[in-house]
């Protein structure tokens, strides 16, 4: 579950990315992008050597081992959401975040 729901959103990042290439390169879709798609492979090595270790039970999961797994690939979705925020108030492209905060000034 937890490869499927990281290699949605890396296919998902990446053809944001692809999409808005021309436009919106300074948002740093290919960040994300990346991110996911470190994810994704991090878990298909795991798969690998799980498959590997237990053989063809891998392919017969418990329910409770499925919603588990669902919960961590959310949660590693969210957390590449938050670290690719964090990036872009960093950089600040546009300069938004720093007209935001001197406008009162």
């Amino acid at each position: 579950m937890t490869l499927l729901i990281t290699a949605f959103a890396a296919v998902i990042s990446t053809v944001l990315w692809y999409i808005k290439a021309e436009t919106e390169s300074n948002m740093k879709i290919g960040t994300l992008a990346l991110m996911y798609w470190g994810a994704a492979l991090m878990w298909f090595v795991d798969a690998v050597i799980e498959y590997l270790e237990v053989g063809a039970e891998y392919f017969t999961p418990v329910a409770s081992d499925m919603l588990n797994d669902a919960y961590l690939g959310a949660s590693i979705v969210l957390l590449g959401l938050i670290i690719w925020l964090v990036i872009i108030l960093i950089k600040d492209p546009d300069g938004r975040l720093k007209k935001a905060l001197t406008k009162g000034k």
